[in-house]
This record gives structure tokens, sequence and C-alpha cells, in this order.
């Protein structure tokens, strides 16, 4: 059966979130520096976006800097944020044939002002595409954002606005960062490490985790089609049945 054919058969989820994990030990590995693991890396990003168009999967969320990577070497993450800002900059025209909208989730005010300044640029361009939604987690870190939720609910009780037992699992999503947005369907983590760290936990509640050995780097067709026909062979119950 070849790759086509077998792809038509998969249960496609609505929403795709990928833990990119590996870059460091893919350079380890392959004897270069830690900046040609994470160029290498940013290129999976785009052969995983063209990859998500080509199967029809109208969301992805990506685990790009988390909270906790502000403790890396200060050259390190600059190295990153300058990588951040090259990759938007350069694939901003592709994101706008392509007719992909990217968002961002996270503490964004953390992020330099000129990678602030270009990630802004492109959630406006693309704000009027449709083909599909790709989500960048930029100092994101999901209890922060849980804890910046009920900051905010709290502020409305204590304002008069909301009474306490009006608090719902509901309301709470409504005011997370990925507000508005489907939660994900199936969660990729690449590296081999069975660990969530930190990423959409609220929103992850009850989506299929596939967990590969691939480093992110090597990851491609053929790690995503593994992955969604073991998405297709799972029933979701939800803890109904």
């Amino acid at each position: 059966m070849s790759s086509d054919t077998a792809t038509e058969a998969l249960k496609i989820p609505q929403h795709l979130a990928i833990i990119m994990d590996g870059n460091g030990r893919w350079a380890e590995k392959n004897k270069v520096s830690r900046s040609k693991g994470h160029e290498t890396g940013g290129q999976s990003v785009q052969r995983i976006i063209d990859l998500c168009i080509e199967k029809g999967i109208p969301w992805l969320t990506l685990y790009a800097f988390s909270t906790e990577n502000w403790g890396r070497s200060k050259l390190e993450v600059s190295y990153l944020m300058n990588m951040l800002a090259k990759f938007l900059k350069e694939r901003l025209p592709e994101l706008m044939a392509k007719n992909v909208r990217l968002h961002a989730i996270g503490e964004l005010d953390m992020l330099p002002k000129k990678c602030r300044k270009q990630l802004d640029e492109c959630l406006e361009k693309t704000a009027g595409n449709t083909a599909m939604h790709t989500v960048l987690a930029l100092s994101y870190g999901s209890r922060q954002e849980i804890t910046a939720a009920a900051r905010k609910l709290a502020e409305q009780v204590q304002q008069g606005l909301l009474r306490p037992q009006d608090i719902t699992p509901e309301l709470l999503g409504q005011n997370l960062y990925t507000a508005g947005m489907p939660d994900p369907d199936l969660l990729i983590r690449t590296s081999g490490e069975m660990r969530i760290s930190n990423y959409l936990l609220w929103q992850i509640s009850y989506s299929e985790i596939w967990v590969t050995d691939v480093l992110w780097p090597d990851f491609g067709r053929e790690e995503l089609d593994e992955a969604l026909r073991a998405y297709t062979a799972r029933n979701r119950r939800f803890g109904k049945r």
C-alpha cells in the first residue's frame, strides 16, 4: 500500500499539538553545534506545517520556547530568539502563499523587542488566512497560564463582577491563552521523553498521547503517518464508557 493510499484511511485530528524535543541531542549525535541542531529543528517546523496542510489538519500547536527555557545560557537564548525572528521574517511570504494563519500563546511580553515586533507583524498579516492555524507556544508555561486565568477570575470576584459559584471549567477555559481554540486531539512528543513538560496541561485532559524516540530534526512524513495510524486505532471514550 502506498503512503498516499494509507494516509487516506487515517482519522485526522482537528488539532495536533507537538512537544518538539531533541535538537540538542540531535546535534550531539551528529557531532555538530547546538545552534545547528536548532537550525535543523526549525526546518522541521516548516515541514510539519506543510504536512498538516496536505493532510487537512486545521490546527497545529508547537511548543517552541517554554518559560523554563529562559534559564538556559544567555548565548543559547539569544541565538534562539534571533533564529525565531529570522524564521518569522523568512517564512511570512510562505505562510501568506499557503493561506496559514499564525497565532502565539504565552508570556509574549518577555520576548525581545526585535522578536516581538516580527511576531506581531506575522500575526497581523496572516490574520485573514483560513486554510490552517499554526500556534506557536512562546515563553509558554501551562501552570503560569492557569495561574493567570485564576488571577483574572479572582479580580472579577473582588470587583463584584463575578460570584465564586459561577466559576465553571468553561469560564476558566475562556480566560486561558487558548480561548476560542479547540483542545488538542493528539499530542506528539519527540525524543522519547515520557513527560508533558508544563505544556497545555488543561487543554490535553483528554488528548491522545503518542511518543516517538525520533529526535525533532528527523521528524517527518513517516513519523507523522505512524502517529496518525496510532491515533486512528484508538477509541476515544472521554471517560464516558
